[in-house]
């Protein structure tokens, strides 16, 4: 009877499953009486614990495989898997869980998650369809933005709604405490090992791998013998008449790579242009252009010089389980394609980078300094030592020699995260430029007490690439971005862009002229007139054609700062004009620090000073605007 109603219940679950596929990501999920079958097999055997997780810069991906590990020491059997890689299927039939997820955006789930996200809040889903789940739900965010870990908050309400079982508090892991996510996460997972140790007495029982010993490999290096004629492995992406995607980019050519800041300027920012002929590539204002940059040539050389690795040597890897190869290495690869294009060897290296690393040390020095780095009391002595300065793996491993000697390269994969995709705000239109994509890149570099200047490392290697030294191929693909411009040819937008924030109110702007939309203005703000006010002909011409009405503030052409809240507040009266009579939209992009706070301050000022309203009436009216789509923001840190 008991078994009968769950098959009932994972039928009501499983029948949203055939209108999920929307198109796009993994393939539609099949509806399978063979799942239903198997309920009363999976429940009556040990558990296996689930960890997926939703990831958008590999942040939540390293938490996961941190709760992996965790599981095998406790021999335990575990799977750790992209929530999208999931057959969400079997969640019914799942008897622990943990769920990892980021928040993105303006409270977004991260792309990896979305099919699955779409999936869960389904209304048809029945109520108590996951009442022998037992599950938790670690969050990570950032409370500096608006919409802190709103993913985790949300998720976790509708498994209460669906019946799963919380193990014990969501966890709000902060990016912004002294001490990072850790200071959250260490305890939720001393608390979460807790419960199922109190769920399955047995588990306790057993004794833990010791935290020096190193776990199996999650792939195998086999070297070839012949090495082959020299390929360059970047370019090898199928060519299929289909759009471009994270699996399937479009390599496309970069047409020109222009500093438009005064050379004497001390922030470099370029205008780069590719050519996307033949790509079917579409996007509309707003959306965003994705790649994953490569690393620098002389890191490469000292990375394999450190680690005595053949840069032309080629190699197969072979999964220790059933772990699928990473689709992005080609088979065979090169050793120098490897590091150049995967393993992120100039990222800050995560606490988990020293816990695997000093399960290789043998020297007794390196070795008690690494544990002490991956220990929870060390966190500080962590920060100081990498996050501070911002010291990367590949310095890392230079401080540590006898334990880099030591290291296997088939702890390669595990050891080093891929590189992640950056995002760029797309900063043209296809109806003013066809086949032809166009970003605004300011180039990232800073000193910290390292003796080298920190850089950033896709800005850094776009604004390397010179194509008139030849032919540069850039593998990149389209996402759609968070904001929305009106249809309607008379609704009025006002765009707040100061910076690189400008980029996607210039593709707007390029797109809304072609479609006869007059009605634009722009707040654009820069430090000087002289040496930082890019694209200024472009702007200046909009205004004398009467498409663009245009306010600037260079903050530091005077002796006090100018900035665009000034801006804001100075033009009150044609703000509350175009927002209030005129029903215009309002957009803020650049910078997540205190412009974006300033800004929304200068316009509650303007409803309060125009509209004769309270500050509560004002913060109401703003939220309104949000709700409705008619007060948009897309920041960053």
């Amino acid at each position: 009877m008991w078994l009968a109603q769950r098959k009932s219940s994972l039928q009501g679950f499983l029948q949203p499953l055939a209108f999920l596929h929307s198109g796009s990501g993994p393939a539609p999920v099949p509806l399978s009486e063979a799942i239903v079958g198997e309920v009363s097999s999976v429940i009556m055997s040990r558990p296996t614990l689930l960890v997926l997780y939703g990831s958008q810069t590999g942040t939540a991906q390293d938490t996961a495989q941190r709760i992996g590990r965790q599981a095998r020491r406790r021999h335990l059997q575990v799977q750790v898997l992209p929530l999208d890689n999931y057959v969400v299927a079997n969640l019914i039939s799942e008897p622990l869980v943990v769920f990892v997820c980021a928040t993105t955006g303006q409270g977004d789930p991260p792309d990896n998650m979305k099919n699955f996200w779409r999936f869960i809040f389904r209304k048809s889903l029945p109520v108590g369809s996951l009442g022998r789940l037992d599950c938790a739900i670690m969050g990570l965010g950032d409370s500096s933005y608006p919409k802190f870990n709103f993913v985790a908050k949300k998720l976790h309400k509708r498994l209460l709604q669906l019946g799963a079982n919380m193990l014990l508090p969501v966890g709000l892991a902060d990016d912004q405490h002294d001490l990072g996510s850790d200071a959250v996460i260490d305890p939720w997972l001393t608390s979460f090992w807790e419960k199922v140790f109190a769920l399955y007495p047995s588990l306790a029982a057993v004794i833990p791998m010791r935290e020096d010993e190193p776990l199996p490999p999650t792939y195998t290096f086999h070297f070839l013998d012949d090495v082959k004629e020299k390929t360059d492995d970047r370019l090898r992406i199928p060519m299929e008449q289909t759009v471009p995607s994270q699996s399937h980019p479009f390599p496309a050519r970069l047409v020109s790579n222009r500093r438009v800041t005064d050379m004497l300027h001390f922030q470099d920012v370029r205008h780069i242009e590719f050519d996307i002929t033949g790509s079917n590539v579409e996007f509309a204002a707003g959306d965003v252009v994705m790649m994953r940059p490569c690393n620098f040539p002389e890191d490469v050389q000292q990375f394999c010089q450190l680690l005595r690795l053949d840069p032309e040597a080629r190699f197969t890897l072979r999964a220790t389980d059933n772990t699928a190869v990473p689709a992005r290495l080609p088979q065979p690869c090169a050793v120098r394609h490897l590091v150049e294009s995967y393993l992120d060897i100039a990222a800050v290296p995560r606490r988990s980078f020293f816990e695997l690393l000093s399960t290789f040390a043998t020297n007794e020095l390196e070795r008690s300094k690494l544990i002490e780095l991956s220990s929870a009391a060390g966190q500080d002595e962590l920060h100081s030592y990498c996050n501070r300065p911002r010291r990367t793996a590949l310095e890392v491993l230079a401080d540590f020699p006898h334990t880099t000697a030591e290291l296997k390269v088939d702890y390669l994969l595990d050891l080093f995260p891929d590189i992640q995709p950056r995002s760029f705000s797309i900063a043209s239109s296809l109806q003013a430029h066809p086949h032809r994509l166009q970003i605004l890149v300011a180039v990232v570099s800073y000193k910290t007490k390292m003796y080298k200047p920190r850089r950033g490392l896709c800005s850094t290697w776009l604004a390397s690439l010179d194509p008139a030294q030849g032919e540069v191929y850039v593998p990149l693909w389209v996402k759609k971005g968070t904001m929305r411009f009106p249809k309607e040819k008379d609704t009025p937008v006002i765009m707040v862009g100061p910076g690189t924030g400008v980029a996607p109110f210039r593709s707007a702007l390029q797109e809304r002229i072609a479609e006869g939309k007059d009605a634009n203005v722009l707040f654009f703000g820069c430090r000087s007139e002289r040496k930082d006010f890019y694209l200024r002909t472009e702007w200046e011409e909009m205004m004398k054609t009467g498409h663009l009405n245009l306010f600037t503030a260079f903050s530091r052409d005077q002796e006090e700062k100018v900035y665009v809240q000034h801006r804001v507040r100075e033009n009150a009266e044609l703000m509350w004009d175009l927002i209030a009579n005129r029903s215009g939209c309002f957009y803020i992009a650049g910078n997540a620090k205190e412009m974006p706070t300033g800004v929304c301050d200068a316009l509650k000022e303007v409803f309060q000073q125009q509209g004769g309203m309270s500050a509560e009436d004002a913060e109401q009216m703003l939220a309104a605007m949000e709700r409705t789509g008619r007060f948009q923001s897309e920041t960053w840190s």
